[in-house]
């Protein structure tokens, strides 16, 4: 295969969603640009997930570092914000998290090899059921995990399911992030009202992700109806992929940068 169909094949599957994860996307983007240079190209890869800053700001560097470069990088930032994680999660603690994001897994898995004995309650994610590959992950890891149905949400974060646990709720949040704006976080759709929920339950919000994520503006994306129901009755489907996470909701942002508050993390951006 040729560098112009690999580079193809790569648009096809960031915008299918074959590629998921924001890191994940932007890696694949900075790999298809380095096969095929060019303003055209770059064009062409943030057209196809609006809602993907990270993937935006790379391609802005990305005439200026290797593909290795980058990849190092971001290894760097993940092993800071491990370390970060790892000192907010207590032992026996219920941690919660929501769809997929390699860097609250990444974070997770860390923390686990570091001797920290926790659980994880997650969401399924509908309607692609993103949720059901972070409870694959972390439970290839040894992590005990226990998956909710997404309105089930509320009962995951206040009470436990399981009778072997004594009925605990949910100690901490980690929600990975797909952009970070002044007014918020843009995550996968549901994470808003769970921290909603957190909130008036107080339980701690943390946002984990590289600081690459920041923008100051972010076009929400709506996804195909068709992944919500193939149906060919006149019904409307309303598909959002995203939703944002007001800032009053989130205690801090933990990224390469350390684990600060909303405003000091915007101050370093």
């Amino acid at each position: 295969m040729n560098n112009k169909k690999k580079f193809n094949q790569i648009c096809k599957d960031i915008k299918s969603i074959k590629i998921q994860g924001a890191e994940n996307i932007a890696k694949k983007a900075f790999y298809a640009y380095k096969l095929v240079p060019g303003k055209a190209s770059a064009t062409k890869l943030v057209s196809l997930r609006s809602t993907e800053p990270m993937l935006q700001n790379i391609l802005k560097i990305a005439d200026k570092i290797s593909y290795q470069e980058l990849l190092d990088k971001l290894n760097n930032n993940q092993q800071t914000i491990n370390e970060k994680v790892c000192s907010l999660i207590k032992n026996n603690s219920v941690v919660y998290t929501h769809c997929h994001s390699s860097s609250v897994i990444k974070a997770l898995i860390y923390s686990k090899k570091k001797g920290k004995r926790f659980v994880v309650y997650n969401t399924e994610t509908r309607p692609l059921f993103q949720g059901r590959k972070t409870a694959k992950e972390l439970a290839r890891a040894g992590i005990k995990v226990t998956m909710f149905v997404d309105s089930a949400a509320k009962i995951a974060l206040t009470k436990s399911q399981d009778k072997e646990e004594k009925t605990r709720s949910v100690d901490i949040i980690f929600f990975g992030a797909d952009a970070i704006t002044k007014k918020g976080v843009v995550n996968k759709v549901g994470s808003g009202m769970f921290a909603e929920i957190a909130k008036s339950n107080k339980i701690p919000v943390y946002i984990v992700s590289d600081s690459l994520k920041f923008s100051n503006k972010v076009k929400m994306e709506q996804r195909n109806p068709s992944e919500v129901w193939k149906t060919k009755s006149k019904i409307k489907i309303v598909d959002p992929a995203f939703e944002l996470i007001e800032r009053q909701n989130i205690t801090g942002i933990v990224s390469e940068l350390g684990v600060l508050s909303y405003n000091d993390f915007l101050k370093r951006n």
